[in-house]
């Protein structure tokens, strides 16, 4: 089958953290809403397979997609902004072109040839890149690579998109170049010097940009614009300025006004018409106009980097806005947490969340946090390691089971609550083998869960080794903490919640990664509104002492 799908690829220059990623899916949403099937896809130029082993200070969030890829940060982007499941085949690294190209040589498929990155390399990336386009399923493919333009390790993806240009023809690949126009405040002047660079660095590649987004601070004036594609080889509406907004979710409107959708269905050949975001800006006008506010303590160990929590921090945007609150995120670190300081470090919180995570730094108050919202009445969500932490302390201080643990932190524990999966004891290699992606789970009658979710049977993404011992499953449900969700092959507990606390759920999977702009999670719904609640009721309850 021969692919009519169209490639937009989206390169950055000067610097890194610019937000190809932002603007990849602003663009994408706006190419959705006018009909077109868009998907987009990150090409990572790290050697490691995927981030699955790379430290959360590393490369920020580990992204699980419903297959089990392991996968970038930004793919969570582009569902959140598209509300459309992405794949492994989205995301692709150096390290997995590399091992699949050694695995071909192994076996003999190169005829004897010696192994070369052109064309051999460039050519397992042409076709990693095209996977989605040919699959019928798509009428438009932004690949976004990863990196900066003259980086060494971003050499082969840029000379592959060379290529992959010609081969696709005219009207059927374009370049966009993000880049950066800096502001000198003691010239009192923009300066396009860096980004000249930058796309001659890319044209010393033998590409050239079709569209340039400018990074900003200022508004680029018609001069400089005029500057840019002039010495950059663009034309005058194909320079679109991307200025600094207060959030991401508004740059999709940035970009309409700019008119990059309009420029690049252009340059692509296809019909262009008003997209309809509607209910994009509907979501954008609650985000902005909340009646109240409340504050939610999220407990980890990664907080001074944000991009460690980023699906949850996204997805509390998202629940807030559905329950027209603000939501304030307090990060504490959990280190920091013990017996004698917790009221101080929570007692002004509506709400706690404790965080995903692994290994044993910050564990135990974790725990003391999880103590303090359990006998105080505070809402409480626990996500993966933060519903074992909820077990854990469950066993130790109503059981009485004091040395109760997981054998991740405590492998000698005489109550192991928690324990490794038994598939997972004879695995020893670390990427890429833990409990990933979609599995079932069975909600049961009568369940806050159940109640949240308005249905029986769900599927949510996973990415864990260790989980709750069924062993000690009845003898923490008589005590009062009760197993609401199972899956139903293996009977793996997946949901705790105590009935007679106003809102307390542990979860072993991650709902963050599901939660979308047009789909907010609602377990995060209902956890705000629970915060709001106890808010409301703390704030009557001292009205009534004064």
């Amino acid at each position: 089958m021969t692919s009519t799908a169209k490639y937009i690829f989206v390169t950055g220059g000067v610097t890194s953290s610019l937000g190809k990623g932002i603007i990849a899916a602003s663009l994408a949403k706006l190419l959705q809403a006018q009909g077109y099937r868009v998907t987009i896809q990150k090409l990572d130029p790290y050697i490691n397979v995927d981030p699955g082993t790379l430290n959360p200070y590393e490369h920020g969030e580990c992204y699980v997609t419903e297959d089990g890829a392991e996968t970038d940060l930004d793919l969570g982007h582009y569902e959140r902004f598209l509300n459309v499941p992405t794949s492994q085949a989205n995301n692709v690294t150096t390290g997995r072109i590399y091992q699949s190209v050694i695995q071909k040589e192994r076996r003999g498929e190169f005829l004897g040839k010696t192994v070369q990155v052109v064309p051999h390399i460039t050519d397992e990336i042409k076709e990693r890149i095209q996977i989605l386009g040919n699959s019928g399923d798509y009428d438009i493919i932004i690949t976004e690579i990863g990196g900066t333009v003259g980086d060494i390790e971003s050499l082969p993806y840029v000379e592959a998109v060379r290529q992959l240009r010609w081969d696709l023809g005219e009207n059927n690949g374009i370049v966009i170049h993000l880049t950066l126009v800096p502001y000198l405040a003691a010239a009192g002047e923009l300066k396009t010097k860096p980004t000249q660079h930058s796309v001659k660095t890319l044209m010393e590649s033998g590409v050239q940009a079709d569209v340039l987004v400018c990074r900003t601070e200022h508004d680029l004036p018609s001069d400089i614009r005029r500057k840019l594609a002039l010495f950059c080889n663009v034309r005058e509406e194909a320079v679109i300025q991307s200025i600094d907004a207060s959030t991401i979710y508004d740059v999709p409107n940035l970009m309409l006004k700019e008119g990059l959708d309009k420029v690049v269905l252009k340059k692509l050949g296809l019909q262009s018409d008003t997209p309809d975001i509607n209910r994009w800006n509907e979501f954008l006008t609650r985000l902005k106009n909340p009646k109240t506010e409340i504050t939610i303590g999220l407990i980890g160990k990664y907080v001074e980097l944000q991009d460690s929590y980023k699906s949850i921090l996204e997805a509390f945007i998202h629940a807030g806005a559905a329950n027209e609150v603000k939501v304030n995120v307090e990060s504490v670190h959990s280190e920091y947490i013990n017996k004698d300081n917790v009221d101080l470090k929570l007692g002004h919180l509506d709400g706690i969340l404790v965080a995903p995570g692994f290994g044993e730094r910050g564990i135990e108050g974790k725990i003391d946090a999880v103590q303090y919202v359990r006998e105080n009445n505070v809402p409480y969500f626990g996500i993966c390691l933060g519903m074992q932490m909820a077990v854990i302390e469950f066993a130790r201080n109503v059981l009485g089971l004091k040395d109760a643990d997981s054998t991740e932190m405590n492998a000698n524990t005489s109550n192991p609550v928690i324990d490794l999966m038994e598939d997972q004891k004879t695995i020893t290699d670390k990427g890429g083998t833990m409990r990933l992606g979609a599995w079932d789970c069975d909600l049961k009658l009568g369940s806050t869960v159940r109640d949240i979710y308005k249905s029986e049977h769900i599927s949510e993404r996973h990415r864990h080794r260790y989980e709750f011992n069924s062993k000690y499953k009845e003898a923490i449900e008589t005590a009062g903490m009760k197993a609401t969700g199972l899956n139903p092959d293996t009977g793996l507990v997946e949901i705790v919640e105590i009935p007679e606390h106003p809102w307390f759920v542990g979860v072993q999977y991650h709902p963050e990664y599901k939660s979308t702009v047009a789909n907010p999670h609602p377990l995060f719904v209902a956890f705000v509104k629970a915060a709001l609640n106890h808010k409301k009721k703390t704030s009557s309850a001292r009205m009534a002492q004064k």
